[in-house]
């Protein structure tokens, strides 16, 4: 009989509870795809390229739960006062609050299993998609990657159930401590709230305060380091509140005493239901402005650091270092277009590897500079022996270290005269650091002698302990072509739910104002004025937290420019910009047709 119930409640509310559960499928679809492609241990033994990248989308799985578990808390609420006024009913009729429980208690455990199957389904395809894009980006190979992963299907089925266990017992302990008379008038309209001069000035203050405060310390984040983070997240949060209570309750009533704006067409209709609305839309409004900056941001910074790979990868001086290179590698060695090469001859004995001086005086050596606080990369001047054996041993024997194969890095670097280079008995060995004209031009022929160089030497292809171009470009491409995928992919799940909430907040009124739009088409108002009116009401529901988010991504970036993580933070802004509002207003026409649909058709 429980089982009926819930799914006659949940069939009766079919449209409501959509708008909703796609949120919830998008969220377990990308939550989903991040662990698959963060926990495949043998596609990632596999894929040195790839050994990186795991870190970061683990990362994004872990941001998408702390959001995804504020939008469920948020999206329950909206699941519970949908079905208020029924179970308060059934009180009425006898139904004891136990059994009510139950009934809650299986709803929200069929709408959280429903989604998470259909996620599943959805990330699965997912992972099939960005996880071959991500190979082709890396060029890693793709062997051992599976996008049906079952440990990570395991780890969402796991989360996601959990999450909704919870939402289930908060639901019942609320339903509990709920007065019936309260459940039966949880439908009923909110209330117009009067505009108190004094407290909306106070208020507007506050919020345009809090905003400075957040704003500030994000620009001076290297000063408040991770306590910027905290304070700027409280009063950001606390600064769009206010403002949303305040600021644009104020403007709505300014716009209508304007009697010559008022007077056009139904503006003053689309005023009073703005008006009227206002007080119960400002908690949600705040929260869809936070996470349209949040998606916003996601998608920015994915996109900004992607762009920042070739800065990064100037880190190291030289594009390629062979080490004894054979006949086969110095062939694919030609076919880089070089700008200077430096050959170097040494001998290892015990924890000791000698170098000959005069060989850096013919080809001196990149050492690196001093850092400043201002660097974003380390620079580096040329060095012949001379000046090596009169400067400071740590830096330049750090930069001989790094043309050396792993097996030599923790040796003491010595440089002798040439005499006393042939007197020492051992092997001689060389090495041979390549600059190329141009880094990226040359790239395949980079990786075909860095790949030969490797398999020559044993030489594991582990680029994390490299020190060339080339390895930091596998790091930095690794890296920031995870965050690219991630931030995309966060941007698209934040979308997802603040879109969800906005549409269903906007949808669940539409029953009771069908009425007003019935009376406005009795006493002749033209169809088209109607629609227009619709598009302008829910216009501004979806313009105003956009704005705001808008702003509040503007000012983020602050961090990101401040820290040097992405020092052209503003480049090119609207691609992103372009990419992310197109998705939010195909969201807002979905949302306009569907509240046309349910209160302009007439009933026949």
């Amino acid at each position: 009989m429980l089982v009926k119930l819930s799914l006659s409640g949940i069939k009766s509310r079919f449209k409501d509870y959509l708008v909703l559960f796609s949120g919830l499928v998008m969220a377990a679809a990308i939550f989903y795809m991040f662990e698959a492609l963060a926990t495949n241990r043998s596609f990632i033994k596999a894929n040195a390229t790839f050994s990186v990248a795991p870190f970061v989308f683990q990362f994004g799985s872990v941001l998408l739960a702390i959001i995804t578990l504020v939008y469920i808390l948020y999206a329950n609420s909206f699941l519970l006062s949908m079905r208020k006024h029924d179970y308060g009913l059934f009180m009425m009729l006898g139904a004891k609050a136990g059994k009510l429980g139950q009934l809650i208690f299986l709803e929200t455990l069929v709408i959280g299993t429903l989604s998470v199957i259909v996620g599943l389904l959805a990330g699965w395809g997912l992972t099939a998609v960005v996880g071959h894009l991500l190979i082709q980006r890396l060029d890693a190979t793709a062997a051992h990657f599976n996008a049906l992963y079952w440990p990570a299907i395991l780890i969402t089925v796991i989360f996601f159930i959990v999450l909704f266990i919870l939402m289930a017992l908060i639901n019942q302990r609320t339903l509990r401590k709920t007065p019936v008379l309260k459940l039966l008038k949880s439908t009923a309209q909110p209330t117009h709230v009067a505009v108190k001069p004094i407290r909306t000035a106070v208020k507007m203050i506050g919020g345009f305060v809090s905003l400075a405060i957040g704003y500030f310390v994000m620009h001076q984040i290297g000063v408040f380091q991770l306590a910027g983070i905290g304070i700027a997240l409280v009063t950001i949060v606390l600064g769009t509140y206010l403002i949303f209570s305040s600021l644009f309750t104020w403007l709505l009533n300014r716009l209508q005493r304007r009697e010559k704006f008022t007077s056009r067409g139904l503006n003053n209709f689309i005023l009073a239901q703005l008006n009227f609305r206002i007080a119960d839309y400002n908690r949600m409004l705040s929260m869809v402005a936070l996470l349209f900056a949040l998606a916003l941001g996601a998608i920015t910074t994915g996109m900004g650091f992607q762009k920042n790979i070739q800065t990064y990868t100037e880190s190291a001086p030289y594009d390629v270092v062979l080490h004894n290179p054979t006949a086969e590698t110095k062939k694919a060695a030609q076919k880089i277009d070089t700008k200077r090469s430096s050959q170097y001859t040494f001998k290892v004995k015990k924890q000791q590897v000698y170098f000959v001086r005069e060989q850096f005086d013919q080809a001196p050596l990149y050492v690196q500079k001093n850092w400043r606080k201002d660097q974003i990369i380390p620079k580096y001047q040329l060095m012949s022996g001379k000046e090596m054996t009169m400067a400071e041993a740590p830096s330049w024997q750090v930069s001989l270290r790094d043309l050396l194969l792993p097996r030599d890095f923790q040796k003491d670097i010595k440089l002798v005269d040439q005499a006393e280079f042939d007197q020492l008995s051992g092997q001689s060995h060389t090495v041979k650091a390549i600059v190329s004209t141009d880094f990226f031009a040359n790239l395949d022929a980079i990786k075909k002698t860095t790949q030969l160089d490797q398999k020559q030497n044993h030489s594991p292809a582990n680029y994390a302990i490299g020190s060339t171009k080339y390895d930091f470009y596998q790091i930095m491409n690794s890296v920031l072509s995870g965050l690219e995928f991630m931030g995309f992919f966060l941007g698209i799940a934040f979308l997802a739910m603040l879109a969800s909430c906005l549409m269903f907040k906007i949808l669940s009124g539409a029953a009771s104002d069908r009425v007003r739009y019935r009376m406005l088409d009795k006493i002749g108002a033209q169809q088209r004025l109607l629609r227009q009116a619709i598009a302008k009401e829910i216009g501004v529901l979806f313009i105003l937290p956009g704005i705001m988010g808008i702003i509040h991504v503007l000012f983020g970036l602050q961090m990101f420019t401040v820290t040097k993580l992405l020092p052209e933070a503003y480049h090119d802004l609207w691609l992103p910009f372009l990419i992310f509002l197109v998705l939010y207003g195909l969201y807002y026409v979905l949302t306009v047709k569907l509240y046309q649909k349910i209160v302009l058709t007439k009933e026949p």
